[in-house]
């Protein structure tokens, strides 16, 4: 993984109202998203993740390039948790709260017994993961597993939660510096 340990070392990090943000190619396509980083990513998540499921579900925006290349590869439907709501039969909805943020959500097409992946960019406060995985829960999805890139190390709204996140890389962000563990 040697591109994305290079690649934290020139990810800017801003602050967001007293919150240490990272921006990263793999969370925001910017700095630019380079084909060789996303590609050695999504190697690493067929290598970590249960790659046995019906379907792949990631967040909007910053999974979505990640998911898609790795259904890509997988080939296993990709299914989007949007922050619009289309109105479509079955569409469910939940509530997230980040450490910047807050925002509806909207599943489609995630069905009882379907067993899914969760892939993520980044697992941080865990407001969105918590959210996602209660609201599949509640839909009687399996989820078999969950994979994030980056992890920041800590406590997280996940901890409160039955289900368990594995990251390819756990990070402390601070001082405007990242450290990885």
């Amino acid at each position: 993984m040697n591109r994305l340990l290079e690649s934290l070392d020139d990810a800017p990090i801003i602050d967001k109202d007293g919150y240490e943000y990272l921006v990263h190619p793999i969370s925001n396509g910017v700095p630019q998203l380079d084909p060789a980083l996303l590609r050695e990513v999504v190697v690493e998540v067929m290598r970590t993740a249960d790659l046995d499921v019906d379907k792949i579900v990631a967040p909007e925006a910053m999974g979505i390039h990640l998911a898609t290349a790795l259904s890509l590869q997988a080939d296993v439907p990709l299914v989007v948790i949007r922050k619009r709501a289309y109105g479509l039969d079955g569409e469910v909805s939940l509530h997230q709260e980040t450490g910047y943020s807050e925002s509806e959500m909207y599943i489609n097409d995630v069905e009882a017994d379907d067993r899914v992946l969760i892939v993520d960019d980044m697992l941080s406060t865990g407001g969105t993961l918590a959210a996602i995985c209660t609201a599949l829960d509640d839909i009687g999805a399996d989820i078999v597993d969950i994979v994030v890139v980056l992890r920041k190390v800590g406590d997280s709204a996940l901890d409160d939660t039955k289900f368990d996140a594995t990251s390819l890389l756990d990070i402390t962000v601070e001082d405007g510096e990242v450290t990885v563990h």
